[in-house]
């Protein structure tokens, strides 16, 4: 039974609905002797005499009356959250919304905020040594060190190092780079890093295919020639993706006679690949990348009836149609499939994606549609442009300031409406560190542009767990080519083994309240944002904007706090710093920055 008890006196101090004077697990005498003790630790942080607390009391008879019966007839129930709303916005678009529960009690969503904290990287981000570059067997412990910032990888695994020649299948090591997929994997799993695999680009052999002209290792996933709307047109992926799963899937009772590697020797010594079946280290893979590319040949380009079409043979062989060795589902029917995350971030992809569905895999038992994936993926970098129109952008900007929020909304609420409601992604956001990018981030006042990033970076997690997307990666873990002015060039969040500041506050946050799922934002600007883990309760503030303002805002933790932890970020840092101070009546007033701070009850 949980024990809340209010009076009027502490109703006129409550910003926000009431704090509660008790919460805890207690009943009978028990019960009675936390309230009398409550009420003299109250009595004490006001410095109120015992005779002005009596006669205080019993001018408010009735209300204390009132409130033990909610006391021990209301209160023994079930914690239910009811929020509403009070009609301001944030600048990202989201309703602010205010705890209206009858009880106080809180119920936090469903999504922890590590699982905003992924970050895209290569094979060779774990496995090469810079001195050592030809040595591949073993993980480069310094980068490790770096990627386990992060709660999650985006794995960008290319075709060809899987299948480097037609039908032959490589893992460990790979016959094109000698990488060993094996040892990441089961390295990331030994870490607690969750892998999404993204199995993209064409290999030599398909690419090969296309006329000298056309020739592109992103062109669609599927020989020259052949009929992008038939689903039979991408067997050969089909096939490849089912020996992934069979491999890395938590299925172990995979026909083995189906599995294949090219077990060859390259060299003297060179280790044979085996077949293995059911390893149980990859849950969720990505079929292939921007298949959207408006800036790219025709030969790069699917409609989303066409790559819906390939992303029916990549889930389950078009339903089984392209025999019992093509598909993730043919192999594993618990691995869940991504889309790939779409350049355009516009929502009507999906929507015809889920109308080919339809017509082409029909329904379920159960009356839905036989959809071809299982999470929805957009990219989406934060910049002046827009992106529904392709108008060019000019520079990065401040999350907030961004169409972020709106796109989330706009996949989101439609992914809400399907039956199945699929969780929703962005596996690509980020900013440049190099001036001359459309998306770069900024100095502002006494900030560097590596703090400016870190600050956007990590208020772009919040932000889209604001808005209700299940996972965010970055792009990327380091730069791609670094000191060029190219878009995306100089995105990396670590550099030479060392994390920049973003991945130090992305770090800090993760260690302080990883844990902790979004609840509701209490004010607008700043922006205060509620989260909770169990009984725990931590806030978020900062101020959206990219000006370098401040401002002040007074927090109200409720009145039996005394001391509150302020925790701030640190460039350089494994750990937010902190700093405890003393409430005046359970409120805190605290300095709000551009730079997100974290505020939690000490008591």
């Amino acid at each position: 039974m949980k024990i809340f008890v209010y009076t009027a006196a502490w109703f006129s101090d409550q910003k926000e609905k009431p704090g509660c004077l008790f919460s805890g697990n207690i009943t009978g005498n028990s019960c009675r002797q936390a309230v009398v003790k409550k009420l003299s630790l109250w009595r004490l942080h006001m410095n109120v005499p015992s005779a002005k607390t009596a006669k205080m009391l019993v001018s408010c008879k009735f209300t204390v009356i009132l409130s033990l019966t909610v006391l021990f007839f209301n209160n023994c129930r079930t914690e239910k959250l009811k929020p509403t709303n009070d009609g301001s916005q944030t600048p990202d678009g989201t309703v602010v919304s205010k705890d209206t529960t009858t009880d106080g009690s809180l119920i936090p969503h469903s999504v922890a905020l590590k699982n905003m904290f992924g970050i895209n990287a290569y094979e060779w981000n774990f496995l090469q040594d810079p001195i050592n570059p030809n040595l591949k067997s073993h993980i480069y412990e310094a980068n490790m060190a770096v990627i386990k910032s992060f709660s999650s990888v985006r794995h960008y695994m290319n075709w060809n190092k899987l299948e480097n020649t037609k039908g032959n299948y490589t893992y460990n090591p790979t016959n094109n780079g000698s990488w060993d997929y094996d040892l990441i994997y089961t390295r990331c799993k030994q870490d607690g890093i969750f892998v999404l695999a993204d199995l993209k680009n064409c290999p030599t052999w398909l690419e090969s295919t296309y006329p000298a002209s056309l020739q592109d290792n992103e062109n669609v996933p599927a020989p020259y020639g052949l009929n992008k709307s038939d689903p039979a047109t991408y067997a050969d992926q089909a096939r490849t993706a089912f020996q992934f799963a069979a491999r890395y899937g938590y299925n172990g009772n995979v026909n083995k006679a189906l599995v294949k590697v090219d077990s060859r020797p390259r060299w003297t010594n060179d280790p044979p690949n085996e077949v293995k079946i059911g390893l149980r280290l990859i849950k969720y893979i990505e079929c292939d990348n921007e298949r959207d590319k408006w800036w790219k040949s025709a030969a790069t380009q699917q409609t989303p009836e066409e790559y819906a079409a390939n992303m029916s043979a990549f889930y389950d062989g078009d339903k089984g149609r392209l025999g019992n060795n093509a598909g993730i589902k043919t192999a594993d029917p618990t691995m869940q499939v991504v889309m790939g995350g779409l350049a355009t971030c516009d929502v009507s992809w999906v929507k015809r994606m889920v109308e080919w569905c339809r017509k082409n895999r029909g329904y379920k038992a159960d009356g839905t549609i036989n959809l071809c994936f299982d999470v929805i993926n957009f990219h989406f970098y934060n910049n002046d442009g827009n992106i529904l129109t392709h108008a060019r952008a000019t520079t990065g900007v401040a999350p907030e300031l961004s169409m972020a929020g709106q796109i989330a909304d706009s996949f989101v609420q439609y992914a809400n409406s399907l039956p199945q409601k699929p969780d929703v992604w962005v596996t690509e956001t980020g900013y440049d560190i190099n001036q001359g990018s459309y998306q770069k981030a900024i100095a502002i006042g006494d900030k560097s542009v590596l703090l400016t990033q870190a600050d956007w970076i990590l208020r772009t997690s919040l932000l889209y767990i604001r808005h209700g997307i299940k996972r965010t990666f970055y792009y990327q873990l380091l730069d791609d080519t670094p000191d060029v002015d190219v878009q995306y060039a100089t995105s990396g969040l670590a550099i030479d083994a060392k994390r920049r500041p973003a991945a130090d506050y992305i770090l800090q946050t993760n260690t302080l309240m990883g844990t902790y799922a979004y609840q509701s934002t209490i004010n607008a600007n700043p922006i205060v944002d509620k989260y909770v883990s169990g009984s725990k309760v931590m806030y978020v503030l900062v101020i959206p904007d990219q000006k370098g303002r401040t401002a002040k805002y007074t927090l109200n933790l409720g009145l039996l706090t005394f001391k509150a932890n302020i925790y701030t970020l640190k460039a350089g840092s494994d750990q937010a710093v902190k700093t405890q101070v003393s409430t005046s009546a359970g409120k805190v007033t605290v300095n709000v920055s551009e730079t997100p701070i974290f505020v939690e009850a000490a008591n």
